[in-house]
């Protein structure tokens, strides 16, 4: 089993049982657009690509399985922990770090741990990305700042 296909078909699911369209657009967007730079970032930094795209597909599972966003990351990870252990593919430490990564991904000031960055690095690019028009949020400048560094762009 491709264990990333796996978990992009449950957030499918859960996506598709969103009614209001909008939400459930900014859902794909969002998700598969936070998984993929993920990706990237695992790939530049030597980590594990596929257990990072993991954390990105499923970091805000519960904002749009629940439609709101209060205590998402501890929620999330909570949900997260739920899916990873029904579809039995991944290990309790790879469990771990997915679900540590999710419970911290919105404390964007906080330093954590490599993968806990990554999440949150790939998070604030996705923002970023999805309009650069949009002004950018202000608990999110420093750390995209510093991303933009570390990929040699200018802001």
């Amino acid at each position: 089993m491709n264990r990333l296909e796996g978990v992009r078909n449950i957030v499918d699911k859960i996506l598709m049982e969103q009614l209001d369209l909008e939400e459930r657009r900014c859902g794909y967007v969002h998700l598969y657009g936070v998984s993929a730079i993920c990706g990237l970032l695992a790939l530049k930094r030597g980590l594990d690509v596929e257990i990072c795209s993991v954390a990105g597909m499923l970091h805000d599972i519960w904002s749009y399985k629940a439609g709101y966003s209060v205590d998402h990351g501890k929620l999330g990870s909570i949900e997260a922990r739920k899916i990873l252990n029904e579809i039995n593919c991944f290990s309790e430490e790879e469990i771990d770090i997915i679900c540590s990564s999710i419970f911290s991904h919105s404390n964007k000031q906080n330093i954590d741990d490599a993968y806990c960055e990554i999440l949150k690095d790939a998070d604030v690019l996705q923002h970023y990305l999805y309009n650069t028009n949009l002004s950018i949020n202000e608990n999110e400048k420093d750390r995209l700042n510093i991303l933009f560094k570390e990929l040699g762009l200018n802001l």
